[in-house]
């Protein structure tokens, strides 16, 4: 073998080695990326499924001829409002969840006054479809809440991997995702209120 052979086969593997090192650096990014996609299409399929229940549970309530119209149309509002914010897993900002998070709140506020009125009618309070939509929707909060932690669990993992020596040297183009955080105010108990006189 030529002796200037040996340097050009030992710069050419450092080459391949370097460049398919780089490739497993953009690759596992890409890999992150698409789980907290994932996981974003996690957290809005169970957002989903409450805003289908909460329509069901407004037809429910709506047979009752003289409930509150006022609070069922704010939950109508509420649902709807909720469901026009849309969010681009891939370039998710912290206003955007914001916006999300303030509508899916309103959801939730509302939601909560329609289930608080509910025990000023005992016929609503013992229909049997009202009864299974309503576990139905405790059941759902319980995944939503799953689904942000698998949300958050798979940002921090993504923004991990991005952000650490080397590999944010090849990574400029990626940027941090934020949190999904809870609603402010969340933090404060919340004021429950049993109406025992009916």
């Amino acid at each position: 073998m030529k002796k200037w052979l040996i340097p050009v086969i030992i710069i050419v593997a450092i080459i391949a080695i370097g460049f398919f090192w780089a490739m497993g650096i953009k690759n596992g990014a890409i890999t992150k990326n698409q789980a907290v996609s994932a996981a974003w299409g996690e957290v809005q399929a169970d957002y989903q499924r409450r805003n289908d229940l909460i329509g069901n549970l407004v037809k429910t309530v709506q047979g009752a001829a003289d409930f509150e119209r006022g609070t069922l149309t704010d939950v109508i509002e509420a649902r709807a409002k909720a469901t026009s914010v849309t969010i681009d897993p891939s370039n998710i900002t912290p206003e955007q969840l914001a916006a999300f998070n303030s509508a899916q709140s309103g959801v939730s506020s509302s939601l909560s006054r329609l289930l608080v009125s509910v025990e000023n009618y005992p016929q609503l309070k013992a229909n049997e479809n009202f009864l299974k939509l309503q576990d139905e929707l405790a059941s759902t909060e319980n995944e939503i809440r799953t689904a942000r932690v698998r949300f958050n669990e798979s940002v921090q993992d993504y923004n991990n991997y991005i952000l650490r020596f080397p590999n944010s040297m090849f990574l400029g183009e990626y940027k941090e995702k934020p949190y999904f955080d809870a609603v402010q105010g969340a933090d404060k108990p919340v004021d429950v209120e049993f109406n025992f006189d009916k």
